[in-house]
């Protein structure tokens, strides 16, 4: 029997990271979060030199990278070229940088193969920008979360206080967000979009609780099966 996937998306600061992490231990499945992979690869590209440095020479340089994917006390880890990322993959450095890199065809195609290997674990709750709409069009469920541009400020700068990060005055944020939505709704390759499918859904006024109750009774009544 083929794994079921469940595919989050939506915009930065919409939820859909606590929402997919929570609902994947309620469910019992495995957590992806997307966008670990395209930092993993700037992080490892940074270590080589490469930050800032034109697409085709990325694209040549992928076939150098190794990513090893392997399960640890219930949660899927990976490293890249033997080296653990964790946790300067979350660093200014690559968070800088990583937009780029995925703005190149070929690095999400890359990325993108490497997601799909996923499925050998089993079950999955995958979140990301694209995984209804290009990595599983075909995802067993589809849910795309938003919220207003705010409240995504909010939190965001919530994000900052608990991660011991310089706060950034609500409105700089507000606006930072807004600019990388024009950036993922508007690239040509893979831009940000409902699914065909997927099931929409506001979480401005929403507890995370909320969300994945709403979630959860949508799988259960087996409305927006995709396969």
């Amino acid at each position: 029997m083929s794994p079921l996937i469940i595919a989050i998306d939506g915009p930065a600061a919409s939820g859909k990271s606590t929402v997919s992490r929570k609902l994947a231990e309620r469910l019992g499945y495995v957590h992806v979060e997307s966008g670990a992979v395209y930092r993993a690869l700037t992080w490892q590209l940074i270590r080589d030199g490469l930050a800032g440095a034109a697409a085709e020479t990325i694209v040549r340089h992928l076939s150098k990278v190794t990513l090893h994917f392997f399960m640890e006390h219930g949660r899927l880890r990976f490293t890249v070229n033997a080296a653990d990322p964790e946790p300067a993959i979350r660093s200014l450095a690559v968070q800088e940088f990583v937009s780029a890199v995925a703005a190149i065809p070929e690095a999400r195609a890359w990325v993108n193969g490497h997601l799909r290997g996923l499925r050998r674990f089993g079950n999955l709750v995958m979140e990301g920008r694209d995984i209804g709409t290009v990595v599983f069009p075909q995802a067993t469920f589809k849910f795309y979360l938003d919220a207003e541009p705010q409240e995504r400020a909010r939190r965001r700068q919530r994000e900052q206080q608990f991660s011991s990060q310089d706060l950034t005055a609500s409105a700089e944020v507000e606006r930072a967000l807004l600019r990388r939505d024009e950036s993922d709704q508007s690239r040509p390759t893979a831009p940000l979009a409902l699914a065909p499918g997927a099931y929409r859904i506001e979480t401005t006024h929403l507890s995370v609780e909320d969300v994945i109750e709403r979630i959860l009774a949508i799988i259960s009544s087996g409305r927006n099966v995709c396969v």
